[in-house]
């Protein structure tokens, strides 16, 4: 009898991380999420995946900012599950200001979070991978920050960028095994009820609407899948086009929304 394959998705309560969750419950995937404290959302992800499904889904909740989180979170997992195919760094934060005001807190919680976590958790998990002779895929969600400079983002996209980055190497080191590691850059994602803002900046983005979940989740399912065996060290933007026109060159363009502000 062939096993069911597992995944494990972080930060899948709300959001992209729900997105990608449901998604790969949708191709046959038994889920082990996490979340920080959203118990109740995290219940309705779980409650969608195991009954429209029919998915196991097993959540935990911790936070992911202290070191030894990320190591009782695979460990769980594996208590679980015993097995683990795909891995999917999803949990972050935005936090954007100016150089000159960021605190020292604020930066060791941007970098705890959106890149220690990450390469901590894919340490343990491609760990598991070889030892078990898994030719598992494991994904991370950077953002088209870590692409395109805005102002007051130097640590929260630098840290984007800094993914981007790793996930090349760690490609190189895990291609022997047969596990493959990527990277999808969301941009312009509606991840809350829709309001005029979301409206006005998707009028801006190219392909005339922001980006929804959904669209994250497509594209982590086709990465993980063996459609994309061919695949790995890339980072993935999408984002609708939102960051290909640049800096306008026409003078008729208001200089105080180049990078995208909205009035």
């Amino acid at each position: 009898m062939k096993r069911s394959r597992t995944a494990i998705v972080t930060g899948a309560s709300t959001g992209i991380g729900q997105g990608i969750a449901l998604k790969l419950a949708s191709c046959g995937y038994d889920i082990f999420m996490s979340h920080l404290n959203e118990p109740e959302e995290a219940r309705e992800v779980a409650r969608e995946i195991e009954q429209v499904h029919g998915r196991r889904c097993v959540v935990f909740q911790g936070d992911l900012c202290l070191a030894e989180t990320s190591g009782q979170l695979v460990e769980s997992a594996l208590k679980e599950f015993e097995t683990i195919d795909v891995l999917v760094n999803n949990a972050g934060i935005t936090r954007l200001g100016k150089i000159t005001e960021y605190t020292q807190e604020t930066m060791d919680f941007l970098f705890h979070l959106n890149y220690r976590a990450p390469m901590l958790i894919t340490g343990l998990v491609s760990k598991h991978m070889i030892e078990k002779q898994i030719g598992g895929s494991i994904l991370y969600t950077t953002s088209s920050r870590g692409t395109r400079a805005y102002p007051s983002d130097a640590i929260y996209g630098g840290l984007k960028a800094a993914l981007d980055r790793s996930i090349q190497s760690i490609a190189l080191e895990l291609a022997p095994y047969g596990i493959r590691v990527n990277a999808i850059a969301p941009g312009a994602i509606r991840v809350r009820p829709a309001a005029e803002y979301h409206e006005k900046l998707g009028k801006r983005i190219p392909l005339g609407r922001m980006g929804l979940p959904t669209d994250i989740g497509g594209a982590a399912a086709f990465l993980c899948s063996d459609e994309a065996s061919y695949i790995t060290g890339i980072t993935l933007r999408v984002d609708g086009g939102l960051i290909l026109p640049g800096m306008p060159e026409t003078p008729s363009v208001d200089p105080d929304n180049i990078w995208g502000k909205l009035n």
